[in-house]
C-alpha cells in the first residue's frame, strides 16, 4: 500500500482484555477488581452462551469479565506494557488473517506497578487487538453496509510489520 495515502494507514481500533472466571460470585468480582485496576475502565461481565453440565455453567450465568478500550493514548500505554511483560515477543500464530493479534498473559503481577494480594490471588487474562483502516466502519454501520475490499483489509504480514515497527516487537516463527 502507498504511505502517501492517509486511507491505507493502519491503526488500532480497539483492545479487548478479557479473564474468563467460570462462575460467578467472588472470584469474578476479584477479577473484575483486577481489570479496573489494570486498565481504568469499569468492566462489564460475560454470559454463558450454552448450559454444559461438565463444566457448571448455565446459560445467562455470568463466567467472565472483559473491558474493551478505544482511547489511542490508553491504548499505546496498555500495548506497551502488556508487550513488556511477554518480553517483547510474540510467536507468530498469534496473528490471524484478518489483520488481528491475540495472546495472553498468565499473571496481572507481571504488569509494571502490580504488586501480589494475596486476597486477590492470580489471574491471567487474554488480550485481543483490532487493527483496521479508515472506512472500514462501512462494514459496521447500520445505513448501507457495505463489505470491505480485499486490497483495504489489513492482512497477517501487515499487521506483523505494524506492531515490530511500532512497538518493536519480535516475531518468533516457529
Amino acid at each position: 500500500m502507498s504511505e502517501s495515502n492517509v486511507m491505507t494507514a493502519t491503526r488500532v481500533t480497539k483492545i479487548t482484555i478479557n479473564i474468563g472466571v467460570g462462575e460467578g460470585g467472588n472470584r469474578l468480582q476479584t477479577a473484575e477488581r483486577v481489570l479496573e485496576v489494570l486498565t481504568g475502565a469499569t468492566p462489564i461481565r460475560t454470559l454463558s452462551k450454552k448450559t454444559n453440565r461438565d463444566l457448571g455453567t448455565r446459560e445467562g450465568a455470568p463466567i467472565g469479565c472483559k473491558v474493551t478500550m478505544r482511547d489511542q493514548e490508553q491504548i499505546q500505554s496498555f500495548l506497551k506494557d502488556a508487550f513488556w511483560v511477554r518480553e517483547n515477543t510474540l510467536p507468530a500464530w498469534n496473528f490471524d488473517s484478518s489483520g488481528n493479534l491475540s495472546f495472553g498473559v498468565s499473571d496481572y503481577t507481571d504488569f509494571p506497578k502490580q504488586k501480589y494480594d494475596p486476597d486477590i490471588g492470580i489471574f491471567g487474562m487474554d488480550i485481543n487487538v483490532v487493527l483496521e483502516r479508515p472506512g472500514h466502519r462501512v462494514s459496521r454501520r447500520r445505513r448501507r453496509a457495505h463489505r470491505v475490499a480485499m486490497n483495504h483489509r489489513v492482512s497477517r504480514e501487515e499487521c506483523m510489520a505494524y506492531f515490530a515497527g511500532n512497538y518493536g516487537l519480535t516475531i518468533v516463527e516457529e
